[in-house]
């Protein structure tokens, strides 16, 4: 009973929300096998020693109600007068084993009503009704001391219906059987419908009893004999075939008692033999977790499928938002950031042309000149740091709504993901993006502005890099991370006539070479960081829009339907 109700609460659970080619099915599969675990698995494991639920079924005009009430030998069903309507399933019981149906035992969907039987035959307008919605979530009880204790007759909807309803209610009950009476006529029982049903209950081994109703004299043999080899050819060879030869009604639309006879004779020995009664339900019950099990399997096998296609739809929008922190790295370090107005920024702020022709000079003589030079009234270093903000927020605001227009195109190009953004446009950034960038760059700025901190302390050029001024500093190292490629080798790299040159000079004079190059580094990669944690942040916007926990989900229900034909094994 454990495995059982984790597999119910697992199937129950299962999510298929991506327009894949099998979802559809899938999903019908998951309902139908949650249907027949309330249905009749968990009922029946619960209680082996209940009734046998036999269910009627066949195809429209079969005639299952008229036989019906031939077993029971009055009127009782649709052909017959039983209230409130003639529409519901009436499931036909002994009084005595009334405590078995009365509840939510079996069928819990449908609620209960209790009927009476009178033995005048409805108009035909009222037998002839539409079914509405109370009576398709009904089910007629009818206490009847004609149908043997220990069996109950279930006289179904048609399950060629032209209404959905009617055929997916027959559909239930028929899973809800222990056994089948399959009504069909002389003329139709080689229907497609019918035997896609006959199937799917050879699938379980669920005992199926063929009544050939209509019979035209003189064509019994022959029609009996075609009928059996369509049986044995399906592998329904051990169903019992009982024929009802074409006759008159008398005036209460009966059949003659003995036209039904061997049916009703052989439902009331299976009724009458306990033992035999709990070797059909445990049959049935084996087969029909056995076919659950095939059922849970191929349902793993579609979560798999939403999984595989959920992670090709992640690597998409990640490969995206990727390759855009890439180009925004190297952006960052080719010097292509250092024009326009970062260039004339920090023009101005270290001087003229006259200046950079110094940098030709020793280094010796450069240290004094910069520290004199910084020690005058030069424009603001923080102009320098806005410049670059606004500089690098273009960047990243551009490759941001580039990896966003790229994730959106893949995406849409794909069923799966075109169901999942439906209308909405994704392909800009978000509202607050611009915002949150500009706040990270000055995160990034600040925390530049205290590796300079640190290393001054950690030097003996305190009063040195005070008089440079840590904006100052700092300013220059962003040039330095901004115009190195291939990591900081040097001198080598150069933007705008020396721009980067002056930079790292002012750095060396206070640091040194080799502590220029950690910090660089160490603010190119928290520069890294920051971007990637924003793109990421941004992504999140598609990624969110996946299931999650398909792997999981399949694995449980793949574990699942390997136990379900363990236990179907079991004597």
């Amino acid at each position: 009973m454990e495995l059982l109700e984790a597999v119910r609460e697992d199937l129950a659970a299962v999510s298929l929300p991506l327009a894949l080619p099998e979802a559809g099915q899938a999903r019908t599969e998951v309902r139908n096998a949650v249907a027949q675990l309330d249905d009749y698995i968990l009922p029946r494991y619960r209680s082996l020693d209940a009734p046998l639920l036999a269910v009627v079924g066949g195809s429209t005009g079969a005639g299952k109600s008229t036989l019906v009430n031939a077993l029971v030998g009055h009127p009782v069903t649709r052909s017959g007068a039983i209230r409130p309507t003639t529409r519901q399933p009436i499931l036909l019981h002994h009084p005595a084993d009334a405590g078995w149906f009365e509840g939510q035992r079996v069928l819990p969907t449908l609620s209960r009503i209790r009927g009476t039987v009178s033995p005048e035959p409805l108009p035909a307008s009222r037998a002839g009704a539409t079914p509405d919605a109370e009576a398709i979530s009904s089910l007629v009880l009818v206490a009847d001391p004609a149908v043997p204790q220990g069996i109950a007759l279930l006289d179904a909807p048609d399950v060629d219906s032209i209404s959905d309803d009617n055929r997916r209610l027959a559909g239930q009950l028929l899973a809800a059987a222990d056994l089948w009476v399959f009504v069909t006529t002389a003329n139709r029982y080689a229907d497609a419908v019918p035997w896609k049903l006959l199937l799917d209950a050879s699938s379980r081994d669920i005992m199926v009893a063929v009544v050939l109703d209509r019979v035209p004299a003189g064509a019994e043999a022959e029609v009996s004999a075609d009928l059996r080899g369509l049986l044995q050819k399906e592998g329904l060879g051990a169903a019992r075939l009982f024929v009802v030869p074409e006759t008159d009604l008398n005036g209460l639309g009966m059949l003659p008692a003995q036209s039904v006879q061997p049916l009703q004779l052989w439902l009331r020995d299976l009724a009458a033999d306990a033992a035999g009664r709990s070797e059909i339900a445990r049959r049935t019950l084996n087969g029909t977790v056995k076919a659950l099990a095939g059922r849970v399997a191929g349902v793993a096998e579609a979560v798999q499928g939403q999984e595989r296609a959920a992670a090709s739809l992640r690597a998409d929008a990640e490969a995206a938002y990727r390759d855009a922190v890439d180009r925004i790295l190297n952006a960052t370090k080719d010097g292509a950031l250092l024009r326009g107005e970062v260039l004339a920024r920090w023009q101005d702020f270290v001087g003229t042309g006259e200046f950079f022709r110094t940098l030709e000079q020793n280094v010796g003589r450069l240290r004094d000149r910069l520290g004199a030079f910084f020690r005058g009234e030069p424009p603001p270093a923080v102009r320098v740091e806005v410049a670059i903000e606004t500089g690098l927020q273009a960047v990243i605001l551009d490759e941001a709504a580039n990896a966003g227009e790229d994730t959106d195109q893949r995406w849409r190009s794909d069923p799966a993901g075109r169901a999942l953004l439906g209308t909405d446009d994704l392909s800009g950034t978000s509202p607050g993006f611009a915002d949150g960038t500009a706040a990270e760059i000055r995160a990034w700025q600040s925390g530049l502005m205290e590796l300079i901190r640190t290393e001054g302390q950690e030097k003996r050029t305190q009063a040195r890099w005070l008089s440079f001024g840590v904006n100052g500093l700092g300013a220059a190292l962003m040039i330095v991370v901004f115009s190195m490629t291939a990591g900081l080798t040097g001198l080598e790299i150069g933007v705008a006539g020396g721009t980067a040159v002056v930079g790292q000079r002012l750095l060396e004079a206070v640091f040194g070479e080799d502590a220029v190059r950690r910090l660089a580094q160490t603010a190119r990669n928290d520069l890294h960081a920051r971007c990637q944690r924003l793109l990421q942040a941004e992504q999140r916007k598609f990624l969110e829009r996946l299931p999650a926990g398909g792997a999981d989900a399949a694995h449980a229900l793949a574990d699942h339907a390997a136990a379900l034909a363990r236990l179907a094994e079991r004597p």
